[in-house]
């Protein structure tokens, strides 16, 4: 296959070597002994010299440290989640003696303004969200030490991936609202390409394709208060049946979704049980309260630096999704009648 014309990057090197982007670090900069075999320092640098590829030097500087700031890479602060991954990552970068700078892309999509005349020459490296992984590009951040959040394991631009348990989140929803009885959801999905919303819009389909006699319709709207009502108000419009459970990918759509309830004279959740997903303040904010997922944004942000903190150091980063947990509030209840 006929490679690019942009300059080889380690990670180019790791996959043509088979091994880590924490490896091609510890054998470039001659570290690797005691940590990985002589047999893989040698694909490593046979692979460095078929690709041509030469280190960085300022990049080379920054793994030793010597900025010691980190990029967190976030979409438009719109709810203080990300606030709250902002808060876990400096903390433990504060442990550390480094510092976080907070750049938020636009919407989460690109291209974004590089906030640097050059972020290789003023970084360590850069945590960011899949939702905001267009804006890499624009900052070359995808050529710096890189953990993505929220993002395909498989598929990651980053050395290291950290995730939330979302899975696991909307099988709780799931199983909470077929053992209240609900047969007939409506999903209320974000309208962003992001693989986190593909988790969500998978794994809804799967568990409620576990029970005979359920169905799923999908709406989708951006993520904004009017968008959810505006998707919400069209769905539950027409002559199709109306759906007993309102699924919403999360908090924000929730509480659009509720306004369209009201335009349409129905209640919430004698009518339609309503879920989300991040547990934010707004959820306690409405009337009645949302049941949903609570997200540890604070953790997620700690376990993101971390990682890159591993990744800078040559060291494996912790593995695991982080743990997630349904909160049960009045927003849900048994349907009125079932099919």
């Amino acid at each position: 296959m006929a490679r690019s014309s942009t300059r080889p990057t380690s990670r180019d090197v790791a996959q043509a070597a088979g091994v880590s982007q924490a490896a091609v670090s510890l054998v470039l900069g001659d570290k690797w002994r005691g940590r990985v075999s002589q047999t893989t320092a040698e694909r490593v640098r046979q692979a460095a010299q078929d690709l041509g590829y030469r280190p960085n030097l300022a990049a080379r500087n920054l793994r030793l440290g010597r900025t010691r700031t980190v990029l967190l890479v976030v979409p438009a602060l719109t709810t203080e989640f990300f606030a709250g991954v902002y808060t876990g990552a400096a903390r433990v970068a504060a442990q550390h003696g480094f510092g976080v700078v907070l750049y938020p892309s636009p919407e989460g999509i690109g291209p974004a303004r590089n906030p640097f005349a050059s972020a290789q020459a003023a970084l360590d490296g850069v945590i960011a969200s899949s939702m905001a992984a267009d804006a890499l590009t624009a900052i070359r951040g995808d050529q710096l030490p890189l953990v993505m959040l929220d993002s395909d394991p498989g598929g990651s631009l980053g050395a290291a991936t950290v995730n939330l348990d979302i899975t696991d989140g909307v099988r709780q929803v799931v199983e909470h609202l077929l053992g209240l009885g609900h047969r007939h959801f409506l999903h209320l999905a974000a309208d962003v390409a992001s693989w986190t919303f593909e988790v969500r819009a998978r794994e809804l389909a799967a568990r409620v394709g576990t029970v005979a006699g359920t169905e799923v319709r999908t709406i989708h709207a951006p993520i904004s208060i009017e968008g959810a009502l505006t998707a919400t108000e069209a769905a539950l419009s027409g002559p199709a049946p109306r759906p007993t459970a309102l699924v919403c990918d999360d908090d924000k759509l929730a509480a659009g979704a509720y306004k369209a309830l009201r335009r349409l004279g129905l209640r919430v959740p004698d009518d339609i049980s309503v879920t989300g997903l991040d547990d934010l303040a707004l959820a306690t904010a409405i009337d009645p309260e949302l049941t949903t997922v609570r997200l540890d944004a604070e953790l997620f942000g700690e376990r993101g630096m971390r990682a890159l903190l591993a990744v800078l150091e040559g060291r494996e980063p912790e593995g695991g999704d982080i743990p997630v947990q349904l909160v049960v509030r009045g927003s849900t209840a048994p349907p009125r009648s079932t099919s």
